[in-house]
C-alpha cells in the first residue's frame, strides 16, 4: 500500500513525511484489534524523484482483525475485493474466529516469573533505543492476566532454551565432531552466537584462473544469514523444540520446527509476503536490525538459490545449502580447514610430554575435540605414542 501516489500510480508527494508516518503507525496500532505490532512496516521509497510512503502489511494468526470502535462485527471487519473494501458477513467473521490460533507465545505463561532482561536492554541501547519501565507492555511480554509470557521467557537473561549446532566429518550423521549449544540466555544473544559460528564455518576459498582470482564462500553469506534469522524467529516454540543447525562436509542444513503456518500454502511461503509465526519476536528482531523489511528475507534467499533448497513437511521446514561446487572441488571441508590439527601437531612437537588436559587448556579446545584431533593424527600416521599413557611421550613422524 502506498501513500503519495494517485490512482494512476503517479507520485503526488507528501507535505510532512515524518508526521504522516507517525499518524499512520498510530492509527494502525491504536485503532485495530487484536494487536498488530510486528505485522506492519512503514518505509519510504523514491518514485519519480519524490518520496512516498510504503506500508507493508503481513498476514496475522489472530484473524479476524477489526476496527476497535466497531468491534468484531460486519461494521468493524472488512475484506478486500478487487480495489474496494467490503464489510464481512457474520458467517465469514465466525469462520475466521473459529480457525483463529489461540495458542500463541503471547498467551502462554512463562515457566518462570523471576525474569531479568539486562541482555535485551543492552542490545536495544546499542541500537540507540531505550527500554523504559513499561517495556514489558510495549513489547507484549505479558499474558492477558499480567504474567510474563513465553516471549518474555525466550528474551530473558536465563531460560531453558538452547539452539543446537552440530558438525559432522562427512556427508552423513555417522561421525559427529562438534556438538555446540547456544542458549540458556536471551534468544537475541543466542542468535548472535549462531550467526557468528556459521560465519566462521562459511570459509572463504580462492580459486585462481588464467585471467583472475575468484574468492567465494562455501554458502552465499547474505542468503545464509537471512535463513538463520528466519529459522529462529519463525520456529514454533510452543512445543519447546528449538531450531537445529547442522554442518556437513558438503552442505549446511537448517531445521525449523513447526511446518507451514495454518492457512499458509507453499505458494504463500515462497511469495516473499511476510506471515510471521511469532509476530512479537519479529518486532524485537526488527528493532535490533536482524530484519530490514517484512518479507525481505525470503527474497534475498531466492535471489541466490532456487526453491529446491527447502524441504517442507507437516512439522518441519529444512533449508539445505549445498557448498559451492566450483570452490569445494570435491574436497572435504570438515577436516582441518581451520588449522586445528596443525596447531595441536605444533604443540606436540614443542612439548612431546604434554598431556591432553594441557593441550585443551593451551588451545582452548574441549577435551572431546582434542581426543578427536589426536585420534586423526594417529590414524594418519603423523604422530606415534611411545611408552604408556601416563609416562610416555609423542613422537612426530617426519615422513
Amino acid at each position: 500500500m502506498y501513500i503519495g501516489l494517485d490512482n494512476d500510480g503517479y507520485s503526488t508527494g507528501i507535505v510532512d513525511l515524518d508526521t504522516t508516518q507517525l499518524k499512520i503507525a498510530d492509527r494502525i496500532k491504536n485503532n485495530i484489534l487484536p494487536s498488530t505490532l510486528g505485522l506492519f512496516d512503514i518505509v519510504t521509497e523514491a518514485v519519480e524523484n519524490m518520496t512516498v510512503i510504503k506500508i507493508i502489511i503481513s498476514s496475522g494468526l489472530e484473524k479476524p482483525y477489526y476496527i476497535k470502535a466497531k468491534g468484531m462485527s460486519p461494521s468493524g471487519c472488512y475484506t478486500r475485493i478487487g480495489t474496494s473494501s467490503q464489510p464481512m458477513t457474520t458467517a465469514m467473521i465466525d469462520d475466521l474466529y473459529a480457525r483463529r490460533i489461540h495458542t500463541t507465545l503471547r498467551n502462554i505463561s512463562s515457566p518462570r516469573q523471576d525474569l531479568k532482561f539486562a541482555q535485551l536492554k543492552i542490545y536495544y541501547q546499542e541500537r540507540g533505543l531505550e527500554l523504559n519501565k513499561q517495556f514489558a507492555n510495549s513489547l507484549e511480554l505479558l499474558t492477558p492476566d499480567g504474567k510474563f509470557n513465553y516471549i518474555a521467557y525466550l528474551l530473558a537473561d536465563e531460560n531453558g532454551v538452547s539452539i543446537k549446532v552440530a558438525k559432522y566429518a562427512g556427508s552423513d550423521k555417522v561421525d559427529l565432531i562438534e556438538n555446540e549449544e547456544y542458549g540458556y540466555c536471551s534468544l537475541i544473544k543466542a542468535t548472535y552466537s549462531v550467526l557468528e559460528k556459521l560465519k566462521i564455518e562459511n570459509v572463504t576459498y580462492a580459486k585462481v584462473t588464467s585471467t583472475k582470482r575468484i574468492e567465494k564462500n562455501l554458502v552465499e553469506p547474505v542468503a545464509m544469514r537471512e535463513a538463520i534469522v528466519n529459522c529462529i524467529v519463525h520456529n514454533d516454540f510452543t512445543h519447546e523444540i528449538p531450531p537445529v543447525f547442522e554442518i556437513f562436509n558438503n552442505r549446511i542444513v537448517m531445521t525449523s520446527y513447526g511446518g507451514l503456518i495454518p492457512g499458509q500454502s507453499e505458494e504463500d511461503f515462497f511469495s516473499c509476503s511476510s506471515m510471521p509465526r511469532n509476530r512479537e519476536l519479529m518486532r524485537v528482531f526488527k528493532d535490533l536490525g536482524f530484519v530490514e523489511q517484512l518479507g525481505s528475507g525470503m527474497s534475498r534467499i531466492l535471489k541466490a538459490y532456487d526453491k529446491s533448497i527447502f524441504q517442507i513437511s507437516e512439522h518441519f521446514i529444512k533449508a539445505v545449502f549445498p557448498f559451492d561446487k566450483v570452490m569445494n572441488n570435491g574436497k572435504s571441508f570438515n577436516g582441518d580447514e581451520n588449522g586445528d590439527e596443525k596447531l595441536v601437531l605444533k604443540m606436540l612437537m614443542e612439548q612431546p610430554n604434554i598431556t591432553a588436559k594441557e593441550l585443551s587448556i593451551l588451545s582452548s579446545f574441549s577435551m572431546r575435540k582434542i581426543s578427536r584431533i589426536v585420534k586423526r593424527l594417529r590414524e594418519s600416521g603423523k604422530i606415534i605414542r611411545i611408552g604408556s599413557d601416563r609416562k610416555g611421550y609423542w613422537k612426530i613422524n617426519e615422513k
